[in-house]
């Protein structure tokens, strides 16, 4: 896993594949091969997995953290991710793998139910196909803004990662 996240870390600001061809950082990207690999997607862009599961992740939004969040932190940063099961079977959210990275780091999700992160809470529904889903998730930060990786992978087979990157 060490080895994907700094492949992550050297691809960010490469362009990802979208569907006609051209080259992007942002925008709706399409994965239109099955060999693994790691994309890398600008916050607040799209990107659609072959099996037709899309995921959107907003901009980080930075935030204090409570007094009873946990781990304890001065400061994290929040996304909210939009995911679509444009596929025709039900996606299982359990499946969905979030991790994060500030500048090449391990950054801990910070579970702060007073101000909603709660971490995926409805990890056992099914997204049926035509269907889509919001999960609100945090991540500890340091004081300063500095580069973040947001790593998703849908299920823990999937053979591609999407890495969204920029600054928090």
């Amino acid at each position: 896993m060490a080895a994907l996240v700094l492949m992550g870390a050297a691809a960010c600001g490469a362009p990802a594949p979208v569907e006609q061809g051209s080259t992007s950082t942002g925008g709706d990207v399409t994965l239109q091969e099955a060999t693994p690999a790691l994309r890398t997607v600008d916050f607040g862009g799209r990107f659609r997995f072959a099996d037709g599961i899309a995921v959107s992740v907003s901009e980080p939004k930075p935030f204090r953290p409570s007094s009873s969040a946990y781990p304890r932190s001065d400061r994290a940063v929040a996304f909210e991710i939009f995911i679509r099961n444009d596929g025709d079977q039900p996606y299982r959210l359990s499946g969905l793998n979030v991790s994060a990275t500030v500048d090449g780091v391990a950054s801990k999700q910070v579970v702060d139910s007073t101000q909603g992160y709660s971490g995926i809470v409805e990890a056992t529904k099914d997204v049926q196909p035509g269907r889509d889903v919001r999960v609100d998730v945090a991540f500890t930060a340091p004081p300063q803004p500095a580069e973040m990786r947001l790593t998703l992978r849908p299920t823990a087979t999937s053979s591609v990662i999407a890495v969204y990157c920029g600054p928090a």
